[in-house]
């Protein structure tokens, strides 16, 4: 069996959970990597009731041996096939008040923790391909006023994201984006914003399960067809 990495996993009505429950379902030995060992264990625990296998690490985006040891442990269950970068939480803040620790710590888990999982992906697939893919978000193409620190680091992570594509397609791994411009109907903004979700829970946040079509897409695709990039949004959504 073949082994898949989610990293950037929490509540189960979260974007990396369900990405874990679908890759599962596709067949692989999921290994769902995050910072909570509560909430890896009940979306583990959701898998293997399902009928899928799937593994938790507690791992930190930031650390390289963390990462390195997260693709070690996927590595031996299985030749790595696909490995998704979901971590990065949304950073606002007016620049003329942001410390330069808060400004670091967004770049170092938006695109710093990007390449280290980007690079142990690559080097895991070189000789049998496979499929890396990291999300993005609106400001992964924007910049916009009070998200200084979140825009860099997301838009340094889709430049990066884009160099490995090009870099790697002639070793059978296709690297691909996902811009999710917008809020997600899920657990995440339910429990941070619930006045918000109140409100635009009629069709004005991206449904999860389209956001996961659209990362199953990608890892669908043939070689003689690859897309770097696939964006998503409400009907609704001024962009």
């Amino acid at each position: 069996m073949n082994s898949a990495i989610v990293i950037g996993v929490g509540p189960d009505r979260g974007l990396g959970a369900q990405l874990a429950t679908r890759f599962a379902a596709l067949g692989m030995h999921v290994f769902v990597a995050g910072r909570t060992q509560e909430k890896l264990d009940a979306v583990v625990a959701n898998i293997i009731g399902s009928g899928g296998k799937a593994t938790p690490v507690v791992t930190d985006a930031t650390n390289e041996d963390a990462v390195v040891s997260l693709f070690d442990q996927a590595a031996s269950a299985g030749t790595v096939e696909a490995a998704i970068y979901n971590a990065g939480n949304n950073t606002p803040g007016p620049i003329i008040d942001m410390t330069a620790d808060y400004f670091t710590q967004s770049w170092q888990i938006c695109c710093f923790g990007g390449f280290l999982f980007g690079r142990e992906a690559i080097r895991r697939m070189q000789h049998a391909g496979g499929t890396l893919l990291f999300t993005g978000a609106s400001a992964s193409l924007r910049g916009r006023a009070g998200f200084g620190a979140f825009n860099s680091s997301k838009a340094a992570l889709r430049t990066l994201a884009q160099a490995m594509a090009k870099e790697c397609g002639k070793d059978g791994i296709h690297v691909g984006h996902v811009v999710v411009d917008g809020a997600i109907h899920g657990e995440k903004i339910k429990q941070r914003f619930p006045d918000y979700y109140e409100k635009a829970s009629d069709g004005k946040m991206i449904s999860i399960e389209a956001i996961v079509d659209a990362f199953e897409y990608l890892y669908r695709q043939p070689k003689t067809g690859w897309s770097f990039e696939v964006d998503l949004r409400t009907a609704v959504e001024n962009w």
